[in-house]
């Protein structure tokens, strides 16, 4: 019990806090002007007294001082937050005017925390406010606690070469808890102050406060949950504001590292944001893609150049970023196009960031690597040490990355043929597991893609994207290390 009580009194602390944050979409149902609504505040108020009983009695359990957390517990403790976040979250889904079935409530919160976007309610338009802040929120939740996780827990447990930014936290091994509480509100500091910013353009832009709101949330978040069934697309049009651009500029200030964030308003070394090179290199991905599309459109379709523009330039850092907002049905402009972004969904944005996919960072370690496989090919006599950043790149590192690329292929793999099994077309099998796994959101197709949902879906599929979803923003190993007999061992 002595091994695990950090474990139920954090995990405890996490679901009451959750259990409170219910009483806000709570609020704006009872303040709803539609009295369809209004009923649905009490299913909010059942999940926040069910969070406050299991969140509070695990804390009253498990009450004393911590004085580290071990590497062990680190895992367990991630793994088991995220799943009983998600679990918790469910609840007002199921029990409110939604009526969802707890797979469909399941999934839809796991994508919530997960920021995967990936949603099976349809008529978002006549939803109650409850339920499309509460899908917001989550987000926010989620984007939030990657950033603070990927600087405070992934460096220490050394997941997927995430060991490299350990220097940007702290040079702590096993003591991360311990440094953790001013780290963390620092970067939720900054965290609110983007999105409250985003929320403020917005606003002022013309959208609708709560609409705003809501957006505000799920862009910086990078997570793409709408309040409308055509996403972003509803808000645009002929002699409206540009929203589409404040949108894709804080889509890309979301998947920007955190920790560059925080040493500029600290320090104010800003510079950092342009000598990076995991930035440069994201930031070199977004331009040549956007212009790779842009020429596409014109060649393709009716579109005028700036209108062009905005669809290229909107679409691709939705889904390079992972966050899942449409404007248009992407798929309509050919086969190259669909390919494309089937490709561009596995990239993601940088390490830090509230983005998800696989991390610019480790395309650049895998580039590195193989550079110097070939100069040593060329060279074997030759002592060659590859770089990253200016610092020298271990071998550690190296095996870090590439058996993470080699487990985030596979997972993928693994989970398009068990989602065959459920009387999926290829394209649909295929797309929904690369959109589960990188967390994106719209897959590709008429089932999955930007202009349809998951809710056809069979119950079974859509517990294995569930997984695919933890599995992604988690990291993999992770969850895949609690699976190991060694990783129990003393």
């Amino acid at each position: 019990m002595s091994d695990l009580r950090p474990i139920f009194l954090v995990a405890g602390a996490l679901i009451s806090v959750l259990g409170a944050s219910m009483l806000i979409p709570m609020i704006a149902d009872l303040l709803s002007p539609d009295p369809a609504h209004y009923a649905d505040w009490n299913a909010f108020g059942v999940g926040a007294a069910i969070c406050f009983l299991m969140g509070g009695g695990s804390v009253a359990a498990s009450w004393g001082p911590i004085a580290t957390v071990t590497i062990r517990q680190g895992f367990l403790l991630t793994a088991i937050s995220w799943f009983l976040l998600a679990a918790c979250s469910a609840i007002p889904f199921a029990i409110g005017e939604l009526s969802l079935t707890y797979t469909d409530a399941f999934f839809e919160a796991m994508s919530g925390v997960t920021t995967t976007g990936a949603t099976i309610i349809t008529n978002l338009d006549d939803a109650p406010p409850g339920v499309l802040l509460w899908r917001s929120m989550l987000q926010w939740f989620g984007g939030v606690g990657i950033v603070i996780m990927a600087f405070s827990v992934l460096p220490a447990l050394k997941v997927g070469g995430m060991q490299i930014f350990k220097s940007e936290a702290w040079d702590t091994s096993e003591k991360f808890l311990a440094n953790a509480t001013h780290f963390s509100i620092a970067l939720t500091g900054i965290y609110i102050f983007f999105t409250v910013s985003c929320f403020l353009l917005l606003w002022a832009f013309g959208m609708p406060g709560f609409d705003a709101a809501n957006h505000a949330m799920t862009t910086v978040a990078t997570g793409g949950f709408s309040t409308r069934d055509a996403s972003v697309g509803a808000f645009l049009g002929v002699g409206r504001a540009p929203l589409d651009m404040v949108i894709a500029i804080f889509m890309l200030i979301g998947s920007l590292p955190f920790g560059i964030f925080l040493i500029g308003f600290l320090r104010g070394k800003w510079e950092r944001l342009f000598t990076d090179s995991q930035i440069r290199f994201f930031l070199g991905a977004v331009i040549l893609s956007t212009a790779t599309m842009f020429i596409l459109i014109l060649n393709s379709t009716n579109q005028e150049g700036l209108s062009g523009f905005r669809l290229a330039f909107f679409n691709v850092v939705s889904i390079i970023t992972g966050t899942g907002y449409a404007t248009t049905d992407y798929t309509q402009w050919g086969p190259f196009a669909v390919g494309f972004f089937f490709c561009l969904m596995f990239v993601g944005g940088c390490a830090g960031s509230t983005s998800c996919g696989m991390k610019i960072f480790r395309l650049q370690v895998a580039l590195a690597a193989l550079r110097l496989y070939a100069r040593r090919l060329s060279h074997p006599h030759a002592v060659i040490v590859a770089h990253y950043n200016g610092r020298a790149l271990t071998s550690d590192v190296f095996i870090s990355v590439l058996s993470f690329f080699f487990v985030y292929f596979a997972s993928f793999a693994t989970l398009a043929v068990l989602l065959s099994g459920f009387e999926m077309d290829s394209l649909t099998a295929i797309s929904a597991a690369g959109s589960a796994i990188a967390n994106v959101g719209p897959g590709l197709g008429d089932v999955v893609g930007p202009a349809g949902n998951y809710s056809s879906l069979q119950a079974g599929a859509k517990w294995l994207l569930c997984a695919g979803m933890l599995l992604g923003r988690l990291e993999f190993f992770t969850i895949l290390v609690l699976f190991s007999p060694a990783f129990w061992r003393d």
